[in-house]
């Protein structure tokens, strides 16, 4: 028996490996990537197409395609296509992020014959029925409305428009007169150049069986559109960094956005920015949080995101805090990235966040559903397959003096937007 009255030994993390998952080609060329690690009868299937922002003939078709591609085909309407996905106790969505469109099926394996053929319907015959799209209007004008009264919604999009730019395909905001130009004719256009077969991944993850490849050529091997999607061309170089004031009247909080345009995770700095954006505000136990939750008690929650999309990225330092403490606050924050900058980490804490970020990562590897969001992420942004291996080495050996390097390449006050939206 064990002793319960002495702590477990804390060990340090020795290996993190990657899977290397079976690769498979369709009769049409789609790649399909399967993970085969699950002991329960599910399968997720996930169908990813290059599909988002960069790719749209006009603003909000790519979320609005996405949003509305399972409210109907030509053979199901939208309310049998959730009925029967219920009955068979599978899950049907559609997420979308900046970069693609993503079709994500997961049932029982015995099960699949009779949703493959619905998801299969969504992906060639969707009928995007008017009075949904005139719905989805409606529903998004209202969400937009409503999130307009709230400071950190109006700081982040402001920060973005001004670290891309508004015309840039990551920058550009919503507004209500986007979407009242919306019409089907845009959703089917953006259907037929982007959800081709020379956009699209699949990757499967869970317990697959041995035919699984066979079923999945005989639904999406053949009938997809044809053609390689058009990407946009991307804006050039936004203004120098300003600090701007948005006044937003009757705020109890003022909320408070300090960044920069970075970089996608191909870029050579990416691995030491990924660990030291943990130290300043990517944990609960960062400096920012530390010392402006903890010490000061001005904020709740304070932080700082790495974003990273296929072509570019952004870093930002996030809060929200009454109206009186916003200058006392940003003084705050810039003297923890000038500390970054000017004195190096101390191994106690160095050693914390290695751990810490170790320990996230085998959690990030835990099962095969999580593991196949890592391959997803590696394959579909074209890294390296040796992209996990090496932010585990550049973990584990990042010194001090790195550290310092990299926080003052890129955290200089003048190339940082502030923007504060509040009283």
């Amino acid at each position: 028996m064990p002793d319960r009255s002495k702590a477990p030994l804390i060990k340090q993390v020795q290996n993190i490996h990657l899977p290397f998952p079976n690769k498979y080609i369709l009769d049409n060329g789609i790649p399909v990537y399967e993970i085969n690690k699950g002991t329960q009868d599910i399968i997720k299937i996930e169908l990813v197409f290059t599909a988002g922002r960069p790719y749209e003939s006009k603003k909000l078709a790519a979320r609005s395609t996405a949003s509305l591609i399972k409210e109907g085909t030509n053979k199901y309407s939208s309310s049998e296509i959730s009925e029967k996905v219920d009955f068979y106790g599978g899950t049907l969505s559609t997420p979308y992020n900046l970069d693609t469109s993503n079709i994500v099926l997961y049932s029982l394996n015995r099960h699949l014959d009779e949703l493959l053929p619905i998801t299969a319907e969504l992906i060639k015959y969707p009928e995007f029925p008017q009075d949904e799209l005139d719905t989805y209007i409606k529903q998004s004008k209202q969400k937009l409305q409503v999130d307009l009264q709230k400071n950190d919604v109006v700081a982040y999009r402001e920060i973005t428009e001004y670290i891309f730019g508004k015309d840039h395909p990551y920058g550009y905001n919503s507004i209500p007169e986007t979407y009242e130009s919306l019409n089907r004719e845009d959703l089917f256009n953006h259907h037929s150049q982007n959800y081709t077969k020379e956009g699209c991944m699949i990757f499967i993850s869970g317990k697959s069986t041995p035919g699984i490849i066979k079923k999945l050529n005989e639904h999406f091997g053949r009938g997809l559109y044809t053609g390689e999607p058009s990407i946009l061309t991307f804006p050039g170089r936004v203004p120098p960094a300003q600090n701007v004031k948005i006044d937003h009247p009757d705020s109890l909080q003022t909320a408070i956005r300090i960044g920069r345009r970075l970089f996608n995770r191909k870029h050579e700095d990416y691995n030491a920015m990924y660990l030291v954006n943990t130290i300043l505000g990517g944990y609960f136990g960062s400096r920012l949080m530390t010392n402006i939750r903890e010490n000061k008690g001005f904020t709740y929650n304070i932080y700082s995101s790495l974003d990273t999309m296929y072509r570019d990225g952004c870093f930002y330092i996030g809060t929200e805090v009454s109206n009186d403490l916003v200058d006392a606050t940003k003084e705050e924050i810039y003297k923890e990235l000038y500390l970054l900058q000017t004195q190096p980490v101390e191994r106690e804490e160095l050693e914390m966040v290695r751990n810490y970020l170790l320990g996230n990562l085998l959690t990030m590897l835990d099962g095969p559903f999580n593991t196949g969001e890592m391959i997803k992420t590696i394959i579909s942004e074209g890294l390296s397959p040796q992209a996990l291996e090496l932010l585990v080495e550049k973990i584990k050996t990042i010194s001090p003096d790195e550290i310092q390097h990299i926080a003052q390449k890129y955290f200089k006050k003048e190339d940082l937007w502030e923007v504060v939206v509040g009283v």
